[in-house]
This record gives C-alpha cells, structure tokens and sequence, in this order.
C-alpha cells in the first residue's frame, strides 16, 4: 500500500493540514495531538515527500554556485570547503564552471534561478551581469566584484601585495615584474598589483607590470611568459598574481638555464594545500581559503534570513617561507 499524507491523517484521527503542520513545524499543535500524528508516521513508516515539503516552505535547500573553473588549485580548494560547509548547514549545491564567458554564466545563472535555488556564491570575473540583478536571490561574491549590491568576501589583497614585494627586495631583488589580469577584470585582486606599485616607487624601484590574461589557454600563458623574458632581460624578480603564473615562471626559467633564486626570485599568490605540497620551493602568499569559504556561507545564510552583512570582508594573508625567494 502507498502511504501519503492522508493515510497518516486517517490513522491518527487528524486532518490534513494538521498532519502537515506537524511535519513542516508551523503553526500551533497541542502536544497530544503532536504525538498521535508522530506515532501514526513511525507505524506507517511515512516518508515526506522533500520535493513537496521544500515548495511549502518556498525553499529548495540548494546553493548554486558559479566559479570559473575547477581546473585551479584555488578554485578546487574553495568549492571544496565551500561545498562541506553548506552540507553541514543542510545545503546541497549546483556547480556551474563558467570559464569566464559571459553568455556561460548568463546561462547557470537563469537555469540556477529557474531550479529555485535559495541563494548564490559567485566567483566568476565577468562585472555587472544584469541578470544578477533581475535574480532576486541572496548572493555573495568571492573576490570578485559582480554590483554594488553583492557583498564581496576576498583575502587582504592589498597587504598580500605589500609583503610579496617587501619579500622581492630584501632578498636583493631590484627589477621586479608583476604579472597582473586585465584591468577590465572587477576584482579586488588589483589591489595586490596596487601594492606592489607604491612599495617599488617607495624604494626608488621601477614598478613594472606584465599582463596575462587568467582566461588564456596554456599555451597562450606560456608563451606570453617568455615574451616576459625576453622584454626585461634585466629581470632579477618576479611577484605573480597567482601559483600557475608562479609554476610556469619557474618552468620556463629552467629551460633558460636561470638559476632559481640566485638569478631570479619569485613569489606566488594563493597558497592553495595542493600546490604547497606539489610545490613546497615556492615562495607564496596564502590566501585563508577554508575561512573565506566559510565567511562566504555565513553570510549568504545571513541574507537568506534577512539580515544585515558587510558590503566587503576582508581576511588576512600569510606568506609561505619557500625557496624562490
């Protein structure tokens, strides 16, 4: 026999509704009652339908989350944690790796509305998507800036910035290059690149920023690095914007026979646990991933619930003592 909700209000003498009330805990129902209704499941052993419960509450009980691409340490990392923590709330997730196209993300995000998702964290780089306006969901940013609207949780990209570069030239490094991601990207990272600028020209050092593109193939990046080489020949430093760039760099300054750290010193960003362990000589500065996962998801739950959050978080960074520098 089928068991619904209306076999379990014939057997413990109740309406519908009431039977209902006691499954979603809504409304008021006297304790008697309560137990007739609890002891009518356990007999039938009657299993809501979650499907029809979540609608009745106008909740699904799933986050959607939008990311450029899981093939990156970082990024693998934070969806990761991100991903355990809304478990442990309840949550599930809806993944959409948009690879930094627009129409992509335009595309997750209205199939992620249209799945009646309770809220968004984005950590795509495309800037003022008006789709994000017309959601009408509660959604946090990751180290990207998507509107005004959107608070944004990032590491201290600013101080991040400042120590790699400290770092460069007390280890006697003079020409410094900054590898940078196209201005046109709205992310808090520029910061770091910010930094690094005041810090070169407080030391009488010529700040010098190389651009490569985090959407490029890899080919494209690595041959945008040696084209590096060959513009600064005089490199003896090299503060890049993220681990790939770092790795890449390292790379290709062993096939130019360039001594690491004698002839050039480098310091990463991002500090994934994966490249610590695939890469412990680099030099880098950690971001706080499994903390800002979880500031993330705090304060998404917060907007769910209708609660004031912080316009922008900002969490600090620690550098990692390798051998690069």
């Amino acid at each position: 026999m089928t068991v619904t909700i209306d076999t379990v209000a014939e057997l413990a003498g109740v309406s519908r509704t009431t039977v209902s009330r006691v499954l979603n805990g809504r409304g008021y129902i006297s304790q008697a009652t309560k137990e007739k209704v609890e002891k009518a499941i356990g007999k039938l052993n009657y299993r809501p339908n979650e499907v029809a419960r979540q609608l009745f509450k106008q909740e699904t009980k799933i986050i959607g989350l939008i990311f450029p691409t899981v093939d990156n340490p970082f990024f693998s990392e934070l969806i990761f944690y991100l991903e355990t923590k809304l478990f442990n709330f309840g949550y599930k997730v809806l993944l959409g790796n948009s690879l930094n196209d627009p129409e992509k993300e335009k595309k997750y995000l209205n199939d992620l509305v249209s799945n009646r998702v309770d809220g968004l964290i984005v950590g795509a780089h495309n800037y003022n998507i008006n789709e994000y306006h017309l959601a009408n969901l509660p959604i946090v940013a990751i180290d990207r800036y998507i509107n005004d609207q959107i608070p944004v949780i990032a590491s201290d990209n600013y101080f991040g910035g400042q120590i790699a570069t400290e770092r460069l030239i007390a280890s006697g490094a003079k020409n410094i290059v900054n590898t940078d991601g196209p201005i046109s990207l709205k992310t808090p990272a520029h910061k770091r690149n910010e930094a690094y600028q005041k810090v070169m020209l407080e030391n009488g050092l010529s700040p010098k920023t190389f651009v490569i593109d985090f959407n490029w193939e890899l080919k494209e990046k690595v041959s945008a690095i040696e084209r590096m080489f060959a513009l600064y020949p005089e490199m003896d430093g090299v503060f890049a914007t993220n681990d790939i760039d770092a790795a890449l760099i390292m790379q290709t300054s062993q096939q130019l026979g360039i001594d690491i750290p004698r002839q050039l010193k480098i310091v990463g960003y991002d500090g994934s646990h994966s490249t610590r362990i695939l890469l412990p000589r680099l030099t880098t500065v950690c971001q706080p991933v499994e903390k800002m996962a979880d500031s993330a998801v705090k304060t998404l739950l917060k907007r769910i619930n209708g609660q004031e959050v912080e316009k922008e978080l900002i969490l600090p960074v620690e550098l990692w003592e390798g051998y690069t520098c």
